[in-house]
């Protein structure tokens, strides 16, 4: 089967898409997949720098247009600042995609603190409102789309000790929907991809050998996914030729572990 990056997408040849969170995990994996499309990719990280200079190094070398730029997105002037500069360096933005996220840290409900909620609540969910707000005047010069990434802590409620990081995700998919009204007068889709239990540093951050195990026991696949596994929704929901009629949706990828 030849990889998803190997098959072209017309029409997304030339555009510009900002990937936030893009230094690991199913962020690089969309920005090697977004280059290889011939897309100009701004590739946002903020604290695995070497990955994320190792990746962009990696794109440029294979003949790709990269753009780096730094930002904790837990900090709105700092999501601000990265969506602005990333449109400014290429001039436009064509799409953008809100892949920066985190559960930072494991917290039983019993124990949340105000802190912690508003440290998972600004990272998950206040940034991808920052950053759409900021995007909307660049997208809707020529339309374009934006994809946020959700999860299928969003359904579940998570593990334990996950359940405010589910439900900011829950947030992000509601989003989804009400922005996907409010912008397609714009001609910009907005769609998000959730997926499911995924082999990145996520879960080596996160998630004990144990509980990886009890989740795969789930999956009818067998297996955790690969962020290579999730690309191909992302490239689909970016692509007008393949899903211009598609907006407002959720698409779960999960190997079979949540079924609608």
């Amino acid at each position: 089967m030849p990889s998803q990056t190997a098959l072209r997408i017309p029409d997304l040849e030339g555009k510009a898409v900002l990937v936030t969170g893009a230094s690991t995990g199913i962020g690089a994996a969309l920005a090697v997949a977004y280059a290889a499309q011939g897309c100009k990719v701004s590739l946002h990280y903020n604290a695995s720098t070497e990955a994320a200079e190792t990746l962009a190094e990696g794109i440029r070398e294979a003949g790709g247009e990269v753009f780096l730029v730094r930002g904790d997105f837990g900090v709105s002037a700092d999501v601000e600042r990265v969506v602005e500069e990333s449109a400014a360096h290429f001039g436009r933005l064509d799409g953008l995609v809100n892949n920066a996220g985190g559960m930072l840290g494991r917290v039983p409900y019993a124990e949340m603190t105000d802190a912690q909620y508003d440290k998972v609540m600004d990272l998950n969910a206040r940034s991808v409102i920052t950053a759409c707000r900021v995007a909307l005047p660049w997208l809707k010069k020529q339309g374009g789309f934006i994809i946020n990434t959700s999860s299928i802590a969003a359904r579940n409620g998570a593990g334990n000790g996950a359940g405010i990081y589910g439900s900011s995700k829950a947030f992000v998919s509601n989003v989804t929907r009400g922005m996907a009204k409010e912008f397609v007068p714009f001609r910009i889709r907005v769609n998000a991809v959730s997926p499911g239990t995924i082999a990145t540093p996520f879960h080596e951050r996160y998630s004990t050998p144990e509980l990886i195990k009890a989740a795969v026991a789930t999956i009818p696949m067998g297996r955790t996914g690969t962020a290579e596994d999730c690309v191909g929704a992302y490239l689909f929901l970016s692509s007008e030729l393949l899903s211009a009629y598609i907006t407002g949706q959720v698409i779960e990828v999960n190997g079979g572990q949540l079924m609608p």
